[in-house]
């Protein structure tokens, strides 16, 4: 059975740091692309920041850049979101989903799109107070 567990959102200040983490199992780490994803109340799903297991390659949301960092430890099957520099507006339930790793080509277009995600976590909240 697939799984993707997210942990570690909360409730933090403006300019605090949290670490989101994404366990997966029942599939091949190393074959797939990890994103996270968020969704606050009334916006559509966005990509946040994903990693290609198969490579290592990585890619941000411009909204993020320089804030937060995404990585993975491969023999533990967890992805993690480092999320510094919190603004209200980061306020969203935090999902992380898996996707069959492609060429960096294929993923620098792909990666923020939701529809081709296979798999989906059930979402951490994080909120960012002023």
């Amino acid at each position: 059975e697939v799984q993707l567990v997210e942990s570690g959102g909360g409730l933090v200040q403006a300019g605090g740091s949290l670490r989101l983490s994404c366990a997966a199992s029942g599939f091949t780490f190393d074959d797939y692309a990890i994103t996270w994803f968020r969704q606050a109340p009334g916006k559509e799903r966005e990509g946040v920041s994903c990693i290609n297991s198969s490579d290592g390659s990585t890619y941000y949301a411009d909204s993020v850049k320089g804030r937060f960092t995404i990585s993975s430890d491969n023999a533990k099957n967890t992805v993690y979101l480092q999320v510094n520099s919190l603004k209200p507006e980061d306020t969203a339930v935090y999902y992380c989903a898996a996707t069959r790793a492609r060429s960096r080509l294929l993923m620098s277009i792909l990666w923020a799109k939701p529809q081709r995600y296979d798999y989906w976590g059930q979402g951490t909240q994080v909120t960012v107070s002023s």
